[in-house]
């Protein structure tokens, strides 16, 4: 399965692959909420990987202008450097993405 996404950020042709497309069928993942969350989710790079993700500031963002991403909320996409989509996945802790990158309380 191919999705193309014609966005400022990403304008590449995203190859599914057999794997994120067996994930996406398993998680109840739709190729809309995919091209949804490939167009306008936060790019995160870490470990390699790109993962875009939608949260919740991208749904209020996107909220004011008249979009609505609620039902993308939380999904996670996989992508290798040349756009294949790895995997898919729900996951509101984007603490998971970046383990090292909690913020600290001040101890005095």
């Amino acid at each position: 399965m191919y999705i193309q996404i014609n966005s400022p950020n990403d304008t590449r042709l995203h190859w599914v692959t057999a794997h994120a497309a067996l994930r996406m069928q398993q998680r109840g993942i739709t190729a809309h909420l995919l091209e949804l969350v490939l167009r306008y989710g936060r790019t995160l790079h870490e470990r390699g990987l790109s993962f875009r993700v939608i949260g919740h500031k991208e749904v209020e963002r996107h909220a004011r202008n008249g979009l609505d991403l609620q039902r993308a909320a939380g999904i996670h996409v996989l992508v290798e450097s040349d756009g294949a989509v790895v995997t898919t996945y729900r996951n509101h802790d984007f603490r998971k993405i970046r383990p090292g990158k909690r913020r600290h309380a001040v101890r005095h």
